[in-house]
């Protein structure tokens, strides 16, 4: 697999998201673990989580950090936990009652990874990640705690998400280099991520496109939904979905998708994609 830059990593150009749980709140581990593994032997070395991803909803903020738990017991039970560069993001809590809210407190934060490196069972969070604004706390005191987070040592490297490009300059100006990464939604459904993509790239920073397939429900729909996408798959030969992530890629170098996975051969073909080459042909067929 080709590589690609985060901060100071060489990784694989495809990442996995891992929400792990599905909609009832089952864990199928050793699917989960199996697909885990399939991932290392693709040469996927991101793996991305946050402390609100968890069960279903009804489980409610008794969810918050329970899927860093389960990734955490995943890599350790492989003996892989070295092996890869581990994301998190804090900020997005879930609420009593299957709710969400938001809070940057700085008092939340430094909690969040506080709480984050124990559930993850690290001495320092590779990447830990403010996961969205938060409408009561202005950016600027929340890119101040980023920076006393980035200062702490208890995180290696500070990243972004749903962050647009006057907050990710304002932030890029603030953290510098301790700034490595914007995680924001892009798709082939979702694209108006563009002007942050560029942003990136100015910048020297990862975009990280969150749903780079749509959701679980549209990445199933990919090629009904975007023909343009399943022509192209169809005379390479490959999955709508595969040829999805090789146009991420091809929109910048800074670009590494993060699709999830919940089996081994879904996780295969995302890790593919990195090695599939569109040509400048295919590529306006897709921009289209």
């Amino acid at each position: 697999m080709q590589t690609r830059t985060l901060g100071n990593h060489q990784i694989g150009a495809i990442g996995l998201g891992l929400m792990t749980f599905d909609q009832t709140g089952a864990q199928p581990r050793q699917q989960l673990l199996d697909t885990i593994r399939a991932a290392l032997d693709a040469g996927v070395t991101l793996f991305d989580t946050a402390d609100a991803y968890g069960p279903g909803d009804e489980k409610g903020a008794d969810a918050q950090g329970e899927n860093e738990r389960l990734i955490a017991s995943l890599l350790a039970e492989l003996g892989a936990a070295d092996q890869v560069v581990l994301a998190t993001k804090g900020g997005h809590v879930r609420t009593e009652g299957g709710g969400w809210d938001t809070d940057s407190s700085a008092d939340h934060l430094r909690g969040a990874v506080d709480a984050s490196l124990q559930r993850l069972g690290v001495e320092q969070i590779a990447l830990w990640q403010h996961h969205r604004p938060d409408a009561k706390v202005p950016y600027d005191e929340v890119i101040s705690t980023l920076r006393e987070i980035a200062d702490s040592g208890k995180v290696d490297k500070v990243g972004l998400s749903n962050a647009n490009p006057e907050q990710i300059r304002a932030a890029h100006a603030v953290l510098g280099d301790a700034l490595v990464s914007v995680q924001n939604q892009f798709s082939p459904a979702f694209r108006s991520s563009a002007p942050e993509i560029d942003v990136c790239e100015q910048l020297g920073l990862a975009f990280l496109p969150w749903s780079p397939l749509g959701g679980l429900g549209d990445a199933k729909e990919l090629a009904a939904k975007h023909p343009a996408f399943a022509e192209v798959a169809q005379a390479r030969g490959v999955s709508a979905q595969q040829v999805a992530l090789a146009w991420e890629l091809a929109q910048s170098p800074c670009v590494i998708p993060i699709p999830g996975a919940k089996r081994p051969s879904s996780v295969q073909d995302s890790a593919a994609a990195a090695d599939l080459e569109l040509s400048a042909e295919e590529l306006a067929r897709l921009d289209g």
